[in-house]
């Protein structure tokens, strides 16, 4: 069982920052592709940021590119979200998702974009931009 437990979120101003953690149990987090989503309140889960087992590859969606980066360190069993220019529509619940399927098939640059292909999640983390 892979438990992940997201931090870092709180209220900010317009154009600030915040960043997110993810921390991480078990002993193959280097095996597993992360991503993070975010949830606000009305609306479907939306994907935000991905990153293969290596942390070679990324991805982000449209309306986060240029702001968000997302990162990993392996040797922390933790992932990053480092959210720039925060906008009042990015607040939301955030949340971490490990993917702990067919690892063996996974190759490393590998990242998956929908919430179907993660395994784990963590419980969220509330982030409020204010204008």
């Amino acid at each position: 069982q892979v438990q992940l437990v997201e931090s870092g979120g709180g209220l900010v101003q317009a154009g600030g920052s915040l960043r997110l953690s993810c921390a991480t149990s078990g002993r193959t987090f280097a095996s597993y592709p992360m991503g993070w989503f975010r949830q606000a309140p009305g609306k479907e889960r939306q994907f935000v940021s991905a990153i293969s087992k290596s942390g070679g590859s990324t991805y982000y969606e449209d309306s986060v590119k240029g702001r968000f980066t997302i990162s990993r360190d392996n040797a922390k069993n933790t992932v990053y979200l480092q959210m720039n220019s925060l906008k009042p529509e990015d607040t939301a619940v955030y949340y971490c998702a490990a993917r702990d399927r067919g690892l063996l098939m996974v190759r490393s640059s590998d990242y998956y974009t929908t919430s179907r292909e993660y395994d784990y999640w963590g419980q969220g983390t509330q982030v409020t931009v204010a204008s």
